[in-house]
C-alpha cells in the first residue's frame, strides 16, 4: 500500500502546490512510482504540469461524486522523460461546487478516502494538493491521508496560522482518522538576507524539533518560472537552486520512510540528470 500524504496549510501562498508538483517529480525521478491529486478548485497543479483545464473531461470532482472511476482520469506526466513514474489526477474549477454537494451525501468526510483506496496500492507515494482553507475538501484530504506535510512560509504570520491547523488535525485524529500523523514541517520561500526568515526558522525548530525537515526551500526565480512552462523545476532547469532543493527534500523523505535505503545512490542531482536527462 502506497503512503498517502496531503500537503496542507489553510494560509494561501505558502508553497503547497509548488511542493506537491516538485516533490512528486523528484520522487519520480528517483524511480518511486508517484501520483499526485490536484484537490484545489484553483487547479494550479494541473496547469503547472502542462495540462489544459479546458480540455479535461473528467477530474477528481467526478470521482468524488461517483460520476466516474478515478482510473479514467489518471494522466501520465512526461512519460518520455520520467519513464512512467509520475501520474496525476487533474482538477477543474467545478470542484468548488463539491463543497455544497458533499454536504448532502452520506459519509461525506470519507469520499476521497474511498476513491484513493482503490488505486493507492499501485503507487509508492500519493500526494494530495489541498485548497488554502480548512474546508470540507481539506477535511476529506486529511481523512484520506496517512500523514500531512505542512509548508510554512518564512514570514511573520506563519506561526499564528499553524495553531489553527494543528487544532484541526487534532480533531481529525479524534473523530475521523486516528492514524493521521505529521510527515513534517517544510520551510519555504526562505531568504537568507531577511532576518525574519531566520527568526521563523529558529522558532519552528524550537517548537517542533525533528518534525521540521532539514531541507529548506529558498526563494528561486526558476522555481517561480517553471509553472508557466508547464514543467516542474527539475525538467525546466535541473541545475537551479529550486530543483536541487526539492531533489534534496525527496531524498530526505525517502530516508524518513525507508530507513537504511540507498537514497543518495538513486537521487543525487547529477544522477538524476544522467539517468533521465541525457
Amino acid at each position: 500500500m502506497g503512503k498517502v500524504i496531503c500537503v496542507a496549510n489553510q494560509k494561501g501562498g505558502v508553497g503547497k502546490t509548488t511542493t506537491v508538483v516538485n516533490l512528486a517529480s523528484s520522487l519520480a525521478a528517483a524511480q518511486k512510482k508517484t501520483l499526485f491529486i490536484d484537490f484545489d478548485p484553483q487547479a494550479n497543479a494541473t496547469s503547472g504540469m502542462g495540462m489544459d483545464r479546458d480540455r479535461i473531461e473528467n477530474s477528481i470532482y467526478n470521482a468524488l461524486i461517483d460520476e466516474a472511476d478515478i482510473r479514467e482520469m489518471i494522466v501520465e506526466i512526461e512519460p518520455d522523460t520520467l519513464k512512467g513514474y509520475l501520474c496525476a489526477v487533474p482538477a477543474t474549477p467545478e470542484l468548488a461546487g463539491a463543497e455544497i454537494e458533499l454536504i448532502h451525501l452520506e459519509q461525506r468526510e470519507w469520499r476521497l478516502k474511498r476513491v484513493i483506496e482503490s488505486i493507492s496500492g499501485e503507487y509508492e507515494f500519493v500526494f494530495i494538493d489541498c485548497p488554502p482553507s480548512l474546508s470540507l475538501l481539506t477535511v476529506n484530504a486529511l481523512t484520506a491521508s496517512d500523514s500531512v506535510l505542512i509548508p510554512v512560509q518564512c514570514e511573520y504570520y506563519a506561526m499564528e496560522g499553524l495553531g489553527q491547523l494543528k487544532r484541526t488535525i487534532s480533531l481529525i485524529k479524534q473523530r475521523l482518522n486516528p492514524e493521521l500523523s505529521i510527515e513534517g514541517y517544510l520551510l519555504t520561500m526562505f531568504d537568507s538576507r531577511n532576518n525574519i526568515c531566520h527568526v521563523v526558522a529558529n522558532e519552528l525548530k524550537t517548537y517542533f524539533g525533528d518534525e521540521v525537515f532539514e531541507t529548506i526551500i529558498n526563494r528561486n526565480v526558476k522555481l517561480a518560472e517553471s509553472p508557466s512552462h508547464g514543467k516542474p523545476a527539475l525538467l525546466y532547469d535541473i541545475k537551479s537552486m529550486g530543483a536541487q532543493s526539492y531533489i534534496a527534500l525527496a531524498q530526505e523523505l525517502i530516508k524518513r520512510n525507508s530507513p537504511g535505503t540507498e537514497a543518495q545512490e538513486n537521487l543525487g542531482g547529477a544522477g538524476v540528470e544522467k539517468n533521465y536527462f541525457g
